[in-house]
């Protein structure tokens, strides 16, 4: 697996992209599941599943995911906007913001995380390649746990896929020896439609 460090060609502001929600819905929703109309099978094992989303998007396109990253901050004890589950994130912490895209350049997905500032280069000791993959070099044993599901716009990801919203989110914290250690927010294009097909059954109605 390969990876590009760029500037995107999106100006990146000192924050990160969120979803404004047309819908949300929290652990109630993510361990009940979603209606077939509202959210189709398949995406809900990309969502809702606890597998890794960089293996998930290599095994549907067979091409290598590959990492553009964007930004590292390090933004202290300020709550940056971000899910209230960042709190238990231990302190001062990093954020960090990529594109997760095909080796050919078709962008897949959007994520920033929050990571505790002096413990990221245990976890990330290459900051440039997908978490999965520093992650499973080190056989780390974790528990990846959906907390948060978005269905929204942002205009920033629209131009940066390419894709019109409104788009899929999702937020969830990594858990490693029954410590969480890193939060992580994550946005799919609508691009994967042709992998996975429409978001919902009731689009195929």
């Amino acid at each position: 697996m390969t990876v590009t460090f760029k500037p995107s060609d999106i100006t990146l502001p000192k924050t990160w992209h969120s979803l404004k929600p047309l819908w949300q819905g929290d652990e109630t929703a993510v361990q009940e599941g979603l209606p077939h109309s509202q959210l189709a099978p398949a995406w809900q094992i990309l969502l809702l599943g606890d597998g890794s989303p960089t293996r998930h998007l290599q095994l549907l396109t067979g091409e290598r995911t590959e990492v553009d990253v964007i930004d590292m901050s390090p933004i202290g004890l300020d709550p940056d906007n971000a899910p209230a589950q960042l709190q238990v994130v231990p302190g001062p912490r990093l954020r960090r913001q990529v594109w997760l895209r095909t080796a050919s350049g078709q962008r897949l997905a959007y994520a920033t995380s929050w990571w505790e500032a002096s413990h990221v280069d245990d976890y990330l000791q290459n900051r440039s390649i997908p978490i999965w993959a520093s992650l499973a070099r080190l056989r780390t044993e974790l528990y990846r746990d959906v907390q948060g599901l978005y269905y929204g716009h942002s205009p920033e990801l629209e131009k940066a896929f390419g894709q019109p919203g409104p788009f899929w989110g999702r937020h969830y914290l990594f858990w490693h020896h029954g410590q969480p250690f890193t939060l992580i927010y994550e946005v799919f294009s609508p691009y994967l439609e042709r992998y996975l097909g429409p978001t919902s059954l009731s689009e195929r109605e």
